[in-house]
């Protein structure tokens, strides 16, 4: 049977990162704890908005409303990367060598490993960003669609359009792929190679998570009372094949979904903080936790797949292990 080591924190989990196997769990309160042969925290910002680990797994970014860009490290100290005044941090991304994407209001900023930042702006505001898997290529999600930038050229951006409010990106592992989360119930989605449309609807929420499989066949996503995997195999992606639906809880959303590192299988949080792992190939169901105190908002699994942290939006925080 898993078992859970619980931590019981008093804000919303925004984020959940393992730097040199130490699971940390960042706060909205701008405190990131970890647990390192005890409990330790660092105080970083006045307020935290958005946090999300580096390429290299070892620091993690942190944003907040105070303007600022940390690198935390494990053993908790903290890099000031970029300080913008006034203004909100309100996502991040890590890329290839060393470079960090953070955005405020309609700007994206890039700063490189020696420290240069340069601003990318856009005519509405930045809502998402990622860094794509091969080369120094960011893509923002936006209103109306995405824009793919080379911030290391002065080329002109790559503009993807699809009419409605895009506010997350990811994508694939293969970098064939471009997905984004909409305001409406639904994915949208690019072939690369061609710009081909990809629609993915029939949500009955909104789609605010989304992960990879191991080797990017697959991209599990919440927004339903089930995980909805989308098929990503062939060469057009999901268009024309059904998704797989794993982990079913009658009314119960999923708020949270998070891919195991090697295997084909999903842990997927819910409205009420239970926790279940799934296996795509036959949607054989472990239960990871009982329902808790809030809906699951992060979950992040170690690097060989063994622990699992998971925060919540009341700050039921912990570990799983699968192996006990």
């Amino acid at each position: 049977m898993p078992t859970v080591a619980p931590l019981d924190l008093s804000a919303h989990c925004i984020a959940t990162a393992w730097l040199n196997d130490i699971p940390h769990f960042a706060l909205a309160d701008g405190v990131v704890h970890r647990l390192d042969n005890g409990h330790k925290w660092a105080e970083l910002h006045d307020g935290l908005l958005a946090a999300a680990p580096m390429r290299d797994g070892a620091r993690l970014l942190t944003g907040g409303e105070d303007g600022k860009v940390f690198a935390l490290s494990a053993d908790g100290s903290a890099t000031l990367l970029a300080e913008i005044g006034r203004k909100w941090v309100t996502s991040l991304a890590g890329g290839p060598q060393d470079a960090v994407a953070f955005a405020s209001g309609r700007t994206a900023y890039v700063r490189f490993a020696d420290g240069r930042i340069r601003e990318l702006q856009h005519p509405r505001s930045v809502e998402g960003l990622a860094f794509a898997p091969k080369g120094m290529r960011l893509g923002v999600a936006r209103y109306n669609g995405a824009t793919l930038h080379f911030p290391a050229t002065e080329g002109k951006p790559a503009e993807l359009e699809w009419a409605g409010a895009h506010t997350g990106i990811t994508f694939s592992p293969d970098g064939n792929f471009l997905v984004t989360t909409m305001q409406e119930n639904a994915l949208h989605g690019w072939k690369l190679a061609d710009g081909k449309h990809m629609r993915m609807t029939g949500y009955p929420a909104k789609v605010k998570s989304f992960s990879w499989s191991a080797k990017g066949r697959w991209l599990a996503t919440s927004g339903a009372p089930a995980a909805i995997v989308w098929p990503f195999q062939g060469k057009d992606g999901p268009m024309g094949k059904a998704p797989l639906e794993l982990g079913t809880r009658g009314s119960v959303m999923v708020t949270q979904v998070c891919c195991h590192p090697a295997e084909d299988i999903v842990a997927i949080g819910y409205l009420d903080g239970m926790i279940l792992a799934v296996r795509f190939a036959d949607a054989k169901e472990v239960l990871l936790r009982r329902p808790g105190k809030g809906a699951i908002t992060a979950m992040s699994w170690d690097g060989v797949g063994r622990r699992l942290a998971f925060g919540s939006e009341a700050g039921d925080c912990g570990v799983v292990d699968i192996s006990a």
